[in-house]
């Protein structure tokens, strides 16, 4: 095997690995943050009421 060969089958692996140790930790940052329970969702507005008026025009006069 030329010297050449030997690089980038060294270049492969390396890659190889990188590849599967970023698998390895999104799987556990998945299990990880998947038990994680957010904030209850905000209640629901209700719809209605009165609107009231901005007067842009300079105010009260």
């Amino acid at each position: 095997m030329t010297h050449t060969e030997e690089v980038i089958e060294r270049a492969m692996a390396a890659v190889a690995a990188a590849r599967k140790k970023r698998e390895r930790e999104a799987e556990w940052r998945k299990r990880t943050f998947g038990r994680i329970d957010m904030a209850p969702p905000l209640p629901r507005l209700k719809r209605g009421g009165v609107q009231l008026s901005l007067r842009l025009d300079g105010g009260a006069r």
